[in-house]
């Protein structure tokens, strides 16, 4: 089967139902679990693809604050490198701003959080895998960080009002998503009740933000369940190519 490695540096933002999309697509998941001391591959090699996830540690976070976050650097530098396809997810996406030349930055507006739409930019139309992504999809935010400036040379394929930067493509088969589309709503809730200063900078207090997100679930699916088996095809097609 195709290899997906899938980096998870909290415990707190697993694969969920985006595991479940990627498997059901017919990939194979080789999770590691940071926080309960998986080690890393010190390569690509012998892998089709790479998902990195998000958690409560900072882009901006050094190797003394967050040790765990040097492999996946290293990781998404290989994978920015080789054009390895790749979807980086909120934290993830960060990370893959920095090391492909962008920056990131504590949120000038402050933190995004809870149910909300993205829209595509005109360049989206033209990408095969982020393309048929409907026009204003729903998303699920939880960020403090926003990532300022994109690489060089990176593509701009959805923004909104908030933070301009929330999906980008870098070469032919990075992709980067500032916000979740994995997310349960259990998942939701417990960064709620973990996160007070997040749900202060929202309009909503805690039980309305987390039924507003739980109701808005079944909409992330029908949106980026098929963007997830897009992401896949995109996958074994660039292994068979390799093959």
């Amino acid at each position: 089967m195709t290899r997906l490695l899938v980096v998870v540096p909290s415990e707190t933002d697993p694969p969920a139902r985006l595991g479940e999309w990627l498997r059901a697509a017919g990939l194979e998941l080789d999770e590691r679990h940071l926080g309960l001391g998986d080690p890393l591959p010190g390569s690509l090699d012998g892998v089709d693809g790479l998902l990195v996830l998000g958690g409560p540690q900072s882009s901006m976070d050094d190797e003394t604050t967050s040790p765990e976050l040097v492999g996946v650097r290293a990781l998404l530098r290989q994978a920015v490198d080789g054009d390895v396809p790749t979807l980086a997810v909120c934290l993830g996406a960060q990370l893959l701003a920095q090391v492909g030349g962008g920056r990131t930055r504590v949120g000038v507006d402050g933190p995004e959080v809870g149910a909300t739409l993205v829209a595509k930019r005109d360049a989206a139309d033209a990408d095969p895998v982020f393309g048929p992504v409907p026009l204003s999809p729903d998303v699920i935010q939880w960020h403090h960080d926003e990532i300022s400036e994109l690489p060089r040379n990176a593509t701009l394929l959805a923004s909104n009002p908030h933070y301009p930067h929330q999906a980008f493509r870098v070469g032919r088969n990075v992709y980067a998503l500032q916000f979740h589309i994995e997310t349960t709503p259990e998942m939701v809730r417990a960064w709620a009740e973990s996160d007070p200063v997040g749900v202060a900078a929202a309009p909503l207090d805690l039980e309305t933000l987390c039924l507003r997100a739980a109701a808005a679930h079944d909409d992330v699916a029908e949106a980026w369940q098929p963007f997830a088996t897009r992401f896949a095809a995109l996958v074994r097609d660039s292994a068979g190519a390799r093959a």
